[in-house]
């Protein structure tokens, strides 16, 4: 993982880490989306910072992002299968039809939900991360 700090830090007025600083870290966690239940999620932090030809090693805080649900888009899947499978019944069986076609749509549509994964996670370019460091750093001030 890489980053550039968007503002300085300043500490007591003296300007510690200035905006653009480089921070690049490592994933420290992946998880697949479920079928079913479960959203994907990815978890990081960053270990080195870089700035004016320096590198120092930092701790961070662990930052992850989940990724958006979709219980509605799930809900919309087997709907649309009842639904098409009522029509399909009612013009081919009338209404004992219908409900037996809706019946099978709905079985179709929730098990196109059983096939199919969560969204993955997305952190695009430009995303606005906040971070703590989570041990003490030394870092050279004003050369």
């Amino acid at each position: 993982m890489r980053a550039e700090l968007r503002e300085a830090v300043v500490i007591d007025g003296a300007t510690v880490l200035p905006a653009g600083t480089e921070l690049s870290g490592v994933v420290t966690s992946v998880e697949r989306p479920g079928r079913v239940k479960g959203r994907a999620r990815v978890a990081y932090r960053f270990n080195t910072l870089t700035f004016a030809g320096d590198r120092y090693d930092v701790a961070t805080a662990q930052l992850s992002h989940e990724a958006e649900a979709t219980k509605g888009e799930d809900a919309t899947k087997i709907a649309v299968g009842a639904g098409a499978g009522a029509a399909i019944g009612a013009l081919l069986g009338g209404g004992g039809g219908a409900a037996k076609g809706a019946a099978i749509g709905g079985a179709a549509g929730t098990g196109a939900v059983l096939a199919t994964r969560g969204k993955d996670v997305r952190v695009g370019p430009g995303a606005s991360v906040n971070t703590r460091l989570s041990a003490p750093a030394t870092i050279r001030v004003g050369r």
